[in-house]
């Protein structure tokens, strides 16, 4: 047990660190070719940051353990919207001044729908796969037109301006960015069989523990960017990171999982956790949307959604000793 709770300690750690700089290498490289700003931020970074819990699902599902590749996708999703907005908009109300996030937020909805639809036969197949993996590109496809079109009037634009890594020599980025991407892969397989270990040591179900130690953990780099934003007043950030991020794992990682491991599903993801994320998927757009001017979290929503992350591991907790 030891040995296997050091494993998931030290993958985190070099996880998260990996995922740092292969975002780093990644957008200093695509700044030397003089990419735009928006358009690396709302690609680059917003992969960048969901490349954690594509890498566990990766190797989760490899390993047999797909359970534990779509806990960790929608535990994430969770985990975001309540944890990491919650605790962001405690520090300062947040704002959203970008048309772009504003447009988001419904293909959120779309995407979560989506996911609801394709598992409602209690089954994750490679068709369910290919369908999200093409939704995701096309929305890709979406991401770099709005980049293309907004670059240079979108509040967005300027807040990633100000983010951008410093200049860096391209062969230094370009080794940031395979390295980032190596260690992101090693740091991803220690950390998956650490987890699968512990539940069969404690005979936890993969599910739970993708949804909430990993879950957790694979959020970490979001929770980091939504506080530096709170912190910076650069509020469109930490919310689009966590909208991005969202459509990421809800369109690239659960596609994972079917692509690779097709499975049927625990009965806890279509009658608790996929209908938790819907719930929370709605709660944030009313929230953030701003359906009478300007969106904005502030502390009293920001207190709401961290209590319904308290909630959720409570509940959580209690189907473990059903």
């Amino acid at each position: 047990m030891l040995i296997d709770s050091l494993a998931i300690l030290a993958g985190f750690i070099l996880l998260i660190w990996s995922a740092e700089r292969f975002i780093v290498g990644a957008a200093a490289t695509a700044r030397n070719f003089d990419v735009p700003p928006l358009i690396i931020g709302l690609t680059i970074v917003g992969f960048g940051t969901s490349a954690p819990e594509m890498m566990v699902a990766g190797f989760a599902s490899y390993d047999g353990s797909p359970a534990m590749a779509i806990g960790n996708a929608l535990g994430s999703n969770i985990t975001n919207i309540t944890l990491v907005l919650g605790i962001a908009a405690l520090i300062a109300p947040l704002d959203v001044h970008s048309r772009i996030i504003r447009k988001e937020l419904p293909i959120l909805l779309f995407a979560t729908l989506l996911a609801l639809a394709l598992m409602r036969d209690m089954t994750l197949s490679r068709i369910d796969g290919l369908i999200l993996i093409c939704m995701l590109f096309l929305l890709m496809w979406w991401i770099l037109r709005q980049g293309i079109r907004n670059q240079s009037d979108d509040a967005l634009a300027d807040e990633f301006i100000e983010e951008m890594p410093d200049k860096m020599s391209t062969s230094h980025a370009l080794f940031w960015l395979v390295a980032g991407l190596v260690l992101l892969t090693i740091s991803s397989k220690v950390l998956v069989w650490g987890a699968v270990n512990l539940a069969m040591e404690f005979g936890i179900s993969e599910l739970i523990i993708g949804l909430t130690i990993i879950a957790i953990g694979t959020s970490l780099p979001e929770l980091a960017t939504a506080i530096t934003g709170a912190l910076k007043n650069e509020h469109d950030i930490a919310i689009g990171n966590v909208v991005g991020s969202n459509l990421f794992n809800t369109l690239g990682v659960l596609a994972i999982p079917g692509l690779v491991a097709p499975s049927v599903l625990e009965d806890g993801i279509l009658n608790r956790d996929i209908i938790v994320t819907l719930v929370l998927t709605i709660m944030l757009i009313v929230m953030a949307y701003g359906f009478r001017g300007q969106g904005r979290i502030n502390r009293i929503e920001g207190s709401i959604l961290l209590g319904a992350f308290i909630a959720y591991q409570i509940l959580l907790f209690l189907s473990i000793n059903q």
